[in-house]
């Protein structure tokens, strides 16, 4: 009898990890395959970029970068070289806690040098209130699209770890076929393509900031920055920024997301954004009815 009792306390047992193994395994991504940032060299912070605004607020210690949010000012730095493709990445670890209004960022963009008419590539971490996730934003803005009439084409997405835990690695690979976002090497999000009016072609430069948007930033500005909780930290470290630059030659090979070297996203890895968009996706500009999709003509298919 004590034989039986401890054999299906056994089978219990091994039931349990079964289910729970199957409940970790539906909760996080397939492999990709191919691990894109693997292949791209770390880039020195002070031989890479430099500071933009806040100086008084960036600090370096020991290969990462702090920068913060107070009352008084945010942070912002900026790539020495622009870029017309590449790949663009950094490990980022974000704050704990009441972080409501703040947004810390690593984008590209062209708005120095085409004021009023600019070209934007978003990965944005829209701060929150207690006990809920930050949400990470996508976004691409088109040729002024962003400035003053706004025409976002945000994917949004909760993700499938605590991003404030510990570095997890961001990146945007920009080619002139496509735009892929990736997390930890998994992508997320693809852009293609589908016509000039609707793509970024200019140089862009890479930034990174964290700075004040309570306005629109958590819950379209429900919750704003309460400073009281203040400063908001971000840490940034493994760089990487790579590719075209504006000053390369016309033999110049845009950088690969996939093991092919025509570019494109294997099957495998497109079974992983599959799995990321079906569970983490929580906001898709192209499937939001109240929008004008006129003036997003690549959400028609």
């Amino acid at each position: 009898m004590k034989m039986g009792n401890s054999l299906i306390s056994l089978l219990s047992i091994f039931h349990l990890l079964v289910f729970w193994g199957s409940s970790v395994n539906a909760y996080w991504p397939p492999s990709p395959g191919y691990w894109p940032s693997s292949k791209v060299s770390s880039l020195n912070f002070y031989k890479g970029f430099r500071n933009l605004w806040g100086p008084q607020h960036q600090r370096m210690d020991q290969n990462a970068l702090t920068i913060w949010l107070d009352r008084t000012s945010g942070s912002g730095f900026k790539s020495v070289k622009p870029f017309r493709s590449g790949y663009f990445g950094a490990n980022i670890k974000l704050q704990p806690g009441y972080t409501a209004g703040v947004i810390t960022s690593l984008y590209l963009s062209n708005n120095e040098a085409h004021p009023g008419f600019h070209d934007e590539v978003d990965i944005e971490f829209l701060g929150t209130t207690f006990g809920k996730p930050y949400t990470l934003q996508t976004n691409v803005y088109i040729r002024g699209s962003g400035d003053g009439k706004i025409i976002g084409r945000e994917m949004k997405f909760h993700l499938w770890f605590d991003p404030t835990k510990e570095f997890h690695h961001y990146a945007i690979l920009w080619s002139p076929r496509e735009i892929i976002f990736f997390v930890d090497d998994i992508p997320i999000r693809r852009y293609p393509k589908k016509s000039a009016y609707t793509f970024p072609l200019r140089p862009m430069w890479l930034y990174g900031s964290i700075w004040d948007a309570s306005t629109w930033a958590t819950e379209n500005g429900k919750y704003k920055a309460d400073y009281k909780y203040q400063p908001f930290t971000a840490k940034y470290t493994n760089f990487k920024a790579i590719g075209c630059t504006a000053y390369s030659s016309s033999r110049c090979r845009p950088i690969s997301a996939s093991p092919y070297r025509s570019g494109g996203l294997s099957r495998q890895q497109y079974q992983a954004m599959r799995w990321v968009q079906t569970h983490s996706m929580v906001y898709n500009y192209c499937k939001d009815y109240k929008r004008d999709h006129s003036l997003t003509p690549e959400c028609r298919r």
